[in-house]
């Protein structure tokens, strides 16, 4: 059965997030994941921190496994809230913002887009940069 995130789409949503990294002068990493949050791509820009490979990653995998941006499972997990803690399940997930899922015209998600190496509001907008490439 071929992958539902085929390399060459993953690619077409790492190059618009990297183009959009690179107008807003910010080097950033950048991670595509399928459904299962497997890694398809992934690129480090020249000066992107290396702490954020693995943010990056982890965003991607994060919104796909969720099927929601990382801020919207950023938003249910504050203290108190209905998802508090769930950053600790599935060998960590990330809540903050920079994580788009992929989101085919049925509605099913076909993987994600995770960005880090900005500010929060940065990696967001490079990540909905990737996902609109989709």
């Amino acid at each position: 059965m071929p992958a539902r995130l085929a390399l060459a789409t993953a690619r077409q949503v790492l190059d618009a997030a990297l183009n959009r990294a690179l107008e807003i002068g910010q080097p950033m990493n950048v991670a595509v994941v399928d459904d299962g949050g497997h890694l398809v791509a992934f690129a480090r820009q020249d000066g992107a921190i290396l702490g954020s490979i693995d943010i990056a990653i982890r965003k991607a995998r994060t919104a796909a496994l969720m099927a929601m941006t990382t801020e919207q499972l950023g938003e249910s997990a504050v203290p108190g809230g209905p998802l508090y803690g769930i950053e600790v399940t599935n060998e960590g997930l990330v809540i903050f913002g920079g994580g788009v899922p992929l989101v085919e015209a049925g509605g099913e998600v076909a993987g994600a887009v995770g960005v880090s190496a900005g500010t929060v509001q940065e990696d967001i907008a490079v990540a909905q940069a990737g996902a609109d490439a989709f």
